[in-house]
Order: C-alpha cells, then sequence, then structure tokens
C-alpha cells in the first residue's frame, strides 16, 4: 500500500516520516525528484535525487513520473519506477504536495492520503524562520502557499496535528497499524487460519 504524507513546508513531515520508518517494521520510504537545490544536511539519493532542469523535464516528456507538480518555483515529481521497485514487498510512504497526492489518488484509487498540519500558522511561520534555510523571501512564499494548501485538506483521508511530535507519530503508526488489520489486507493469512479451523481436531 501506498501512504502519501503531504502537508505545508515547515509542518514537520520529513521528521515524522524519519519516526515513523524507525519505529514502524515493513516500511519503504519513496525518494523524489527535485530541481531544487540541496540543504546542507541532505543528501542525493537519500532525501531526493537532485536533477537539472532539463533532466527532470526529459522524465516528464516521457512519461517516467507518476507526479510532478511545480512548488514554490522548482520541480518536484516521483518515478513509476520508484514506486513500483519499492513496493513489491513493503509499504510505501511518499512525502509530496498536494498537487502530487491528487496525482497519485488518480492512479492509484485505494492510496491513502494523510495531511499533516502545524498547530497554527504562527507556528508554522515560527519553523520556518527557525530552521534557516530559506531567505525571507521564499519563507514568504511558502507560508503564502501553506494558506492555498490548507484549504484542499479535505480532499485527504486523515489528518494528522504536528503540535506534540510523539502524539502526531503514534497517530500516523495507528493510521498504518490500522489499515494492515483491515479483513481484505490479511486474508491470505486468515485462510491459512481458516484451513486450520477446518482440518484440524478440537480439545
Amino acid at each position: 500500500m501506498v501512504f502519501v504524507i503531504s502537508g505545508p513546508s515547515g509542518c514537520g513531515k520529513s521528521t515524522l516520516i524519519k519516526e515513523l520508518l524507525a519505529s514502524l517494521p515493513g516500511l519503504d520510504f519513496s525518494v523524489s525528484h527535485t530541481t531544487r537545490s540541496p540543504r546542507p544536511d541532505e543528501v542525493n539519493g537519500r532525501d531526493y535525487y537532485f536533477v537539472s532542469r532539463e533532466e527532470f523535464q526529459k522524465m516528464q516528456a516521457a512519461g517516467a513520473l507518476a507526479e510532478s507538480a511545480l512548488v514554490h518555483g522548482e520541480w518536484y515529481g516521483t518515478s513509476l519506477a520508484e514506486i513500483e521497485n519499492k513496493s513489491k514487498n513493503k509499504d510505501l510512504i511518499l512525502d509530496i504536495d498536494v498537487q502530487g497526492a491528487r496525482q497519485i489518488k488518480a492512479r492509484l484509487a485505494e492510496a491513502n492520503l494523510i495531511f499533516v498540519v502545524p498547530p497554527s500558522f504562527s507556528e508554522l511561520e515560527k519553523r520556518l524562520r527557525e530552521r534557516k534555510t530559506d531567505s525571507p523571501q521564499a519563507i514568504t512564499l511558502r507560508l503564502e502557499n501553506a494558506r492555498q494548501e490548507i484549504l484542499q485538506s479535505d480532499f485527504f483521508d486523515y489528518l494528522v496535528i504536528n503540535g506534540e511530535l510523539g502524539k502526531a507519530v503514534e497517530e500516523l503508526r495507528s493510521i498504518i497499524i490500522a489499515y494492515r488489520c483491515q479483513f481484505k489486507v490479511r486474508q491470505k493469512e486468515f485462510q491459512e487460519i481458516l484451513k486450520s479451523f477446518r482440518t484440524g481436531s478440537g480439545s
């Protein structure tokens, strides 16, 4: 299953996903492609695949992207190969924007969409300024985009309010664990149990 996590820039998606991957087995992270420059702590191939605009446009033209969007003046996208390769044996986490989430849902109707928000607009602004990775102009743009993104949150299946990290991580874990407990997901496992009831002897 694919779980899409979206939310305004600065809401804490990356930190939440890192905690989620460390605490819940059977998950993998889909690394997106982007044309923006890497931040000081980011590693190519781990956080993003950093590519030129020309490379990105070639991928778009070849139909190699499951979704793509222009966000804060830079292109972001998820390759079909990334999804196909990493979702074979594990559930997959995608960290993408609202536009990309809609595109993924159109391709994968059963994808679970999770929207993450900070407890307030002022808290979002505080987080963006404290991380010191963007210029004042970039922060203004991200905050303006956040106002637009939050208006589209009703398209999502779940809402996580990231006010306290531990609580938000537990909510994300609960969403995934609840999905994994659905009858349709455990059908194969249940058939083996059912078979034992039909053939086994009681005590």
